[in-house]
């Protein structure tokens, strides 16, 4: 038994220092992977800075991804400081590739036109994680990109929580939203506060007054036949959706504060 204890030791200390290995090998390759998906995808140039692969704990990070297009289509800047993404660990990522956590920091995005959003189909199966956490993200849409009668947009997310998503577009988590605080400035001046958990959104600022205003957030579905342009327009239409009910909730709460005035 004590031999057959000691093999199976040296084999486990053995295929440690193979995955250790095998972690600084195949690090260059999964960042190819990496940039050569967002530039297929996009249509863009994709660079990646630095990057570790850890088989033996089960990790892949990287950092300074930047994705930039500009043609006659319009103009998309991504740009994201730090990925990390857990991975099974002892080796196990070598057959499983699934993403258990993805940590996403410091991301700008920048899009002028939807247009650009009308993406390659990949060639390989999307990318996807069981739950997303996105911290510091600064997301800005030209008056073209989305609502061309409302003006730029501007979101500046401080903390996201979402459950399993599958990334179609860098966009997708979205849709499994679990957690949000962010701020959207809005043309005129306007500024929201926007909170989301549990099913309800808040949202407080100068357009609502004093008395922020609540309303249940029900997520579009996703369809598994969606692709990334199906997705960007159920988007589209849930922001519309979401912002006729929020100027409807404030009209109901104004009129049952008048109400019991009237004579």
């Amino acid at each position: 038994m004590k031999r057959i204890a000691r093999v199976l030791a040296g084999l486990f200390l053995a295929w440690i220092a193979v995955l250790f290995v095998l972690g600084f090998v195949l690090a260059g390759s999964a960042a190819d992977k990496v940039t050569r998906r967002m530039t297929d995808t996009l249509q863009a140039q994709a660079t990646l800075g630095d990057h570790s692969l850890r088989l033996v704990f089960g990790s892949f990070t990287f950092e300074k991804l930047s994705v930039r297009r500009n043609d006659v289509t319009g103009q998309l800047v991504l740009e994201v400081g730090e990925v990390d993404c857990d991975l099974p660990p002892l080796g196990l990522a070598l057959v499983d590739r699934s993403c258990g956590e993805l940590a996403v920091k410091d991301i700008k995005l920048e899009l002028t036109t939807v247009a650009l959003f009308k993406l390659q189909r990949p060639k390989s199966t999307p990318f996807s994680a069981d739950h997303v956490v996105v911290d510091n993200a600064d997301l800005a849409f030209s008056p073209s990109a989305f609502l061309p009668g409302l003006g730029k947009i501007h979101i500046l997310i401080d903390h996201a929580e979402a459950g399993p998503t599958t990334f179609k577009t860098p966009l997708s988590w979205l849709f499994s939203l679990e957690e949000l605080r962010a701020t959207l400035d809005l043309p005129a001046g306007i500024t929201l506060n926007i909170t989301y958990a549990n099913g309800k959104l808040v949202a407080a600022g100068s357009l609502f007054g004093s008395t922020p205003v609540e309303v249940p957030l029900a997520l579009p579905k996703l369809d598994s036949a969606d692709d990334a342009q199906a997705e960007i327009k159920k988007l589209v239409a849930f922001g519309k959706d979401l912002a006729e009910q929020l100027v409807a909730q404030k009209a109901e709460d104004w009129l049952i504060k008048k109400l019991p005035s009237l004579p």
